[in-house]
């Protein structure tokens, strides 16, 4: 640790380790163990008034970990794709090499991996794997729905493709079999992970798989663009987030609405209550109204 004036510890609002910064003689070892700090992990400290999220646990985690580690699965994740990036609450994922000897703690997920130097980058400052190997490592994940959603994520993002994914799927390591299958299911076009989340949830239940981003068009005019779609039956999907409580929003939705039932589309919505709580019935419903629509 670089040597700082003796208030320069008072103002930090980073984790440190403790023992650096009492040896540099930044704070007394009495001062650390009083109400202003907090220990985070085995000597890693921060102000207790400081922001606690989860790129500060990556950061306290990062200063006890040995040479070569990075972050990986889930939190590399949340540095290329912020909307995913896990709680407070959540554990840090680290790729070590080798045998890390890292103590346990609740608090991080530690997993040993052999990683080449053209799987690594960095990303916000932190020293992660690539946006390729990143949804690789996800697309095993034994929670296949959210495997898609990572993957999907990463490929919007435009940081990867499944072109480059793909040739990791057939190196044979663990879970490369449940890879191929995410990757097959995953679609570049979906805008959110809720949306992910309703597709996937329709093709498990034995749906065909619906069209993603599908533009309607009627008597050579664009009507609207459906999150999800069947167009051969003209029914649409759409997830509504918190956004659509907006007023104008509403309205607008409202024109658009009534401009698809013109056009003979049926359009049903969902929320996440649907998707989170009760995909069983949303899947019925889907499956009722692609029995009876008519093109």
């Amino acid at each position: 640790m670089p040597r700082h004036p003796a208030s320069a510890i008072e103002v930090c609002r980073t984790p440190f380790r403790g023992a650096e910064a009492v040896r540099h003689g930044l704070i007394t070892r009495a001062r650390l163990s009083g109400p202003r700090w907090r220990r985070l992990l085995p000597d890693v400290y921060l102000r207790a008034d400081a922001l606690l999220d989860h790129l500060t646990w990556c950061q306290a985690a990062l200063l006890i970990t040995p040479p070569g580690t990075v972050l990986g699965f889930r939190s590399a994740l949340g540095l290329y794709c912020p909307t995913l990036r896990p709680g407070v609450d959540d554990p840090v994922h680290l790729i070590t090499p080798g045998r890390a000897r890292l103590r346990s703690h609740t608090r991080l997920n530690v997993h040993e991996m052999a990683l080449i130097p053209a799987e690594t980058t960095t990303c916000g400052g932190f020293p992660v794997t690539t946006p390729t190997r990143t949804a690789f490592d996800l697309a095993r994940d034994s929670n296949l729905v959210e495997a898609v959603v990572g993957v999907d994520a990463l490929l919007a993002s435009r940081r990867t493709t499944k072109s480059a994914i793909a040739p990791y799927a057939t190196l044979g390591v663990p879970g490369s079999r449940r890879a191929a299958r995410v990757l097959d299911l995953s679609n570049p076009g979906s805008e959110s992970p809720m949306e992910t989340r309703t597709r996937i949830l329709l093709v498990l239940g034995g749906l065909p798989r619906p069209v993603v981003q599908y533009e309607v068009y009627h008597d050579g005019l664009f009507i609207a663009r459906l999150d999800l779609a069947y167009p051969e039956r003209r029914l649409g999907l759409e997830y509504d987030g918190e956004q659509h409580r907006d007023r104008q929003t509403f309205r607008n939705d409202a024109v658009r609405a009534n401009l698809l039932s013109l056009a003979a589309w049926t359009v049903l919505r969902f929320t996440a209550d649907d998707v989170l709580r009760h995909p069983a019935r949303m899947v019925a419903q889907v499956r009722a109204l692609l029995s009876t629509a008519r093109p």
